[in-house]
């Protein structure tokens, strides 16, 4: 059978998962429904805002469900009558139980954002920056009940380059994902396609992210540090406070000076020297409460004498 006769549901709902929809679109496949997580508040006002796979599939006319859970009968019956040879899920964010992932004649398979079995779970990008990891990548699988457990069918391997932050790799990840999928999806098609069982003794969990993943703790060694930052840049954003107000740290470089945790050892327009645990990081991005992020330079420039070394910069809360 050929990729363009199966009769494919996608299920997503973040950019991530839109740039797959999109590439299977013009690859001109049979997309028959789209699923998406219910409309959210956003922005300002809180307005209900459809997700962007949800915008992308309006776009081109498709069906889109909601469910709020696909564990309802409604919902599996809804789904079923839809006759499916094939579920693609990316990004999609409610669990699939086992009825769910019985009803397509190929099963379910799912791009996943991370060299499997390391970094299940709900933000590998961040934390395989956060870990140090030298490179990532995207994991196309066959999805079974567990969490990202199922065997994998194809891998696309990137290295994380020093410059990398949470938001360049997601970039990247989401232009290495859809070519995969479509080879896996081919290949299931032709029926030429295996899948390789994970090694469960190698699984690392990528925790979901919380604003208290971001706070900074001055204690800790510098480069521990600066990896956080990168992989909490663009949200939720590393942070600690200076003057008794919050200060988003955007980018930083580690540099070998000693004092005191949080002490303020140098400040230049090359950046804020903090101390930490080990070293310490010159601040080189940052955010005031109200304003936008600046490059530090320019801070120094409006608040010169607002800093002063040998002042204690404080612990994120």
């Amino acid at each position: 059978m050929n990729s363009a006769d199966l009769r494919i549901v996608f299920a997503g709902t973040p950019d991530f998962a839109a740039a797959h929809l999109q590439a299977l679109l013009q690859a001109g496949l049979n997309i028959v429904a789209v699923y998406s997580q219910p409309d959210r508040p956003a922005g300002r006002g809180h307005k209900l805002t459809p997700s962007a796979v949800k915008q992308l599939a309006m776009q081109h006319d498709l069906p889109v469900y909601q469910p709020q859970t696909l564990r309802a009968p409604e919902a599996q019956a809804e789904l079923a009558a839809l006759q499916p040879d094939l579920l693609v899920v990316v990004a999609y964010g409610l669990i699939l139980p086992q009825a769910v992932l019985d009803i397509p004649r190929l099963g379910c398979i799912n791009s996943h954002a991370s060299l499997l079995p390391r970094w299940r779970g709900a933000a590998p990008i961040q934390r395989a920056i956060e870990a140090g990891d030298a490179e990532t990548g995207v994991t196309v699988m066959q999805m079974e009940a567990g969490l990202d457990t199922g065997p994998m069918l194809l891998k696309t391997h990137t290295p994380i380059l020093p410059e990398d932050t949470g938001g360049s790799l997601h970039d990247r990840l989401a232009e290495l994902g859809p070519p995969a999928v479509l080879q896996a999806i081919a290949g299931l098609a032709a029926g030429t396609l295996q899948g390789e069982v994970q090694d469960d003794s190698l699984a690392t969990y990528a925790h979901k992210l919380g604003k208290a993943d971001a706070r900074i703790d001055w204690s800790r060694p510098a480069s521990e540090l600066a990896l956080m930052i990168r992989a909490f840049n663009p949200w939720p954003l590393a942070h600690a406070r200076w003057q008794q107000q919050p200060l988003k740290v955007w980018s930083a470089e580690v540099e070998a000076a000693e004092g005191q945790p949080g002490e303020l050892l140098d400040c230049s327009k090359q950046g804020l020297l903090v101390a930490c645990g080990e070293q310490a990081l010159r601040l080189t991005r940052l955010q005031l409460p109200g304003g936008k992020p600046l490059a530090f330079a320019d801070l120094y420039n409006a608040r010169r004498d607002q800093f002063v070394i040998g002042q204690l910069l404080e612990n994120g809360q």
